[in-house]
């Protein structure tokens, strides 16, 4: 009988420490993995700004074309209106008097990266020389410090969320969008940044013909809905 017991005990405690084993090698695995979810980095762009605020923002990327932004400045002001142009690097070294205009109407300069690439197929050091050297031109012209990045094509991925963090932007993409680069049509581009308009709105524009033959009727339109048209920082603020 006592060999009996003994048997047993040895069995039990075996079973036991197998048992123990087992629960801390799935405890450091769960485990591993929650901390390992927990603190890898997940970065996000903005699609709308606060929602709480009847604020909405035009937003205008410019990369090709100058013709119009004198247009496009003359009816904001009219309006009332400040919006926020996103440049090009490439663009700002070609018309450094414009981006100056630009900035003394007391409108918001954002970074649209350099040549206007694929930001999603490019490495973490090519996303980095895009918007450090648009940055930087725009730093040297105006003495501002740039914090809003819009993708090109608004095309990115991890990479370019996380470099765009790390120079302290915020990634903005959009709500609306008006497709005015490819749509030569002033009541469609009106169309677009109208329909269902909603707090935080963030509309994407371009300087064309036809957005500045729209932008009147669209600035009339939210301004007289009760909406202030105002810069991407105090939309998503």
């Amino acid at each position: 009988m006592k060999k009996i017991n003994e048997k047993f005990f040895r069995n039990y405690i075996v079973n036991a420490v197998i048992f123990v084993m087992i629960v801390s090698l799935f405890s450091i695995t769960y485990m591993g993995g929650t901390i390992s979810a927990f603190n890898s980095n997940t970065y996000s762009p903005y699609y709308n700004g606060n929602k709480n605020e009847n604020n909405v923002s035009l937003m205008f990327n410019v990369y090709m074309g100058s013709e119009y932004i004198d247009g496009i400045l003359e009816e904001l002001e009219k309006g009332n209106a400040k919006a926020t142009f996103f440049v090009g690097g490439s663009w700002v070294v070609k018309n450094n008097e414009l981006v100056q205009k630009i900035y003394n109407a007391g409108h918001e300069i954002g970074n649209h990266g350099y040549w206007h690439k694929d930001h999603k197929l490019i490495n973490i050091e090519q996303n980095k020389s895009e918007m450090s050297l648009t940055h930087t031109v725009v730093k040297n012209l105006l003495n501002y410090e740039i914090k809003l990045f819009a993708p090109p094509s608004g095309s990115f991925n991890q990479n370019t969320l996380k470099v765009a963090q790390e120079m302290g932007y915020k990634t903005i993409m959009w709500t609306k969008d008006t497709i005015d680069w490819r749509d030569k049509d002033e009541n469609l581009i009106y169309n677009r940044a109208v329909k269902n308009p909603c707090n935080g709105d963030l509309i994407l524009m371009h300087p064309t013909e036809c957005t500045l033959k729209a932008l009147p009727k669209i600035i009339s339109f939210y301004t007289e809905s009760g909406y202030k048209l105002t810069t991407v920082s105090e939309n998503i603020a």
